[in-house]
C-alpha cells in the first residue's frame, strides 16, 4: 500500500511517500481501508519530534473509509460499512487497522470528507466545552487562533451554547472567518495588543476561559486576560512548547489551569459515540459548519504540513487517499 511516513524527526521534508506492508487486524481491532486522512498540529509534533513516537512510523491520527475485514472477536463491525475514527496513529496511507472501540459508523447522508474532517477537531470543541470548562450563556470565551480548523469549531459551539467569544487571529481575512463562525469581537493579534483589547472589550473585568491551542507565544499573555476564578485552558503547543511555570502566578486571582487531551475524553466507547454523535448531529442541523480549505493527494503530505506550519490556511486540510 502507498503511505506517507517518517524514519526521523525533522521539518516537512523527512516525510517521505512509498510502499508499506498492509497491517493485518490483530484480535480487537478492524482493518479500515482509508478514503481521506485529517492532518493535524499533532501529526507535525510527531513529525517534529516534539511528541515522541517510535519510528519508523506512518503519521495522521484521523481518518474515514470503509472496513476491509474485521480482526478475532469483532461483532459490531463488517466489510462495507463507513466507519471513522481519531486518535490512533497511521491514517496517512491507503489501509489502517483501529481498534474496534474507536471506530464510529458514519451516519447516511454524512460524506466520508466531512467524517475525516470533524472528528478530531469537532470532539476537540466538544470536550473542551462541555467537560473542560462548561460553557453557559452569559460566559466569555477568548479564542485564540480563531480561524484555524480547532478554533473555527470552537468558535461556533462556545457561540451555540449562548456565550460571548472573543477571537485573536493573524490576518483581516481570518477575522471575518472567526465573525462568519459567531465571534462577537476579533483582535489582529499580530497589530495590537491583544491584552489590553481584551480587557477593553470586558470592561475591564477579563474573560471566564482562555482556550489557548498556540502556546509558547500566547500562554504567559493569556493569564491577564482571565477575571477572578477564570480558568486558563491551554490544548496545543502550535508555536511550540511552553516554558515551565511557576503555579504561584495563579494565586492572586485564584485560576485555574487545564492541561486536557482528546485521548481521555473518548477512552470508553460510550463517551466517543456520544461526542461523535453530537458533532454529527450538529453539523446534520448546520449548527456546525465545517470548513475544509484543501485537500491533498497523500503523495503531497509534506506540503500539506508545510501550509499548516506556516498558517497558510484557514480551515480544515485533508488528504485524498
Amino acid at each position: 500500500m502507498k503511505a506517507a511516513y517518517i524514519e526521523q524527526t525533522g521539518g516537512a521534508e523527512v516525510l517521505r511517500f512509498g510502499d508499506r506492508p498492509i497491517p493485518e487486524p490483530a484480535k480487537g481491532e478492524v482493518l479500515v481501508k482509508l478514503a481521506f486522512s485529517g492532518v493535524n498540529f499533532t501529526d507535525v509534533n510527531a513529525r517534529s519530534g516534539v511528541n515522541k513516537i517510535p519510528l519508523p512510523a506512518i503519521l495522521g491520527s484521523e481518518g474515514a473509509g470503509t472496513v476491509e475485514r474485521v480482526g478475532e472477536g469483532v461483532t459490531g463491525f463488517q466489510a462495507g460499512d463507513r466507519v471513522a475514527y481519531c486518535m490512533v496513529r497511521g491514517s496517512y496511507a491507503e489501509y489502517a487497522t483501529v481498534p474496534a472501540k474507536m471506530l464510529v459508523r458514519v451516519p447516511s447522508g454524512v460524506e466520508l470528507t466531512t467524517a475525516a474532517a470533524a472528528m478530531l477537531q469537532g470532539m476537540t470543541a466538544h470536550y473542551l466545552t462541555h467537560s473542560t470548562f462548561a460553557i453557559q450563556k452569559g460566559h466569555t470565551a477568548l479564542v485564540h487562533a480563531a480561524a484555524g480548523g480547532t478554533g473555527r469549531l470552537l468558535v461556533q459551539v462556545v457561540a451555540m451554547l449562548g456565550a460571548r467569544v472573543i477571537g485573536t487571529v493573524g490576518t483581516p481575512e481570518k477575522a471575518a472567518l472567526a465573525r462568519e463562525a459567531g465571534a462577537s469581537a476579533t483582535i489582529l493579534y499580530d497589530q495590537q495588543d491583544w491584552v489590553a483589547e481584551v480587557k477593553r472589550l470586558t470592561g475591564g473585568e477579563g474573560v471566564d476561559v482562555v482556550y489557548d491551542s498556540v502556546g509558547k507565544a500566547t500562554y504567559l499573555k493569556g493569564f491577564e486576560c482571565l477575571k477572578t476564578r477564570g480558568m486558563m485552558v491551554h490544548f496545543g503547543v502550535a508555536s511550540g512548547p511552553i516554558d515551565p511555570l511557576d503555579t504561584r502566578v495563579l494565586t492572586a486571582k485564584a485560576l485555574f489551569l487545564a492541561r486536557p487531551g482528546l485521548g481521555t475524553h473518548i477512552s470508553s466507547p460510550d463517551e466517543l459515540a456520544r461526542r461523535s454523535g453530537d458533532v454529527f448531529r450538529w453539523i446534520g442541523e448546520s449548527k456546525l459548519r465545517l470548513r475544509i480549505d484543501r485537500e491533498y493527494p497523500l503523495s503531497e503530505a509534506a506540503q500539506a504540513h508545510s501550509d499548516l506550519e506556516a498558517r497558510k490556511t484557514t480551515g480544515k486540510l485533508l488528504l485524498r487517499i
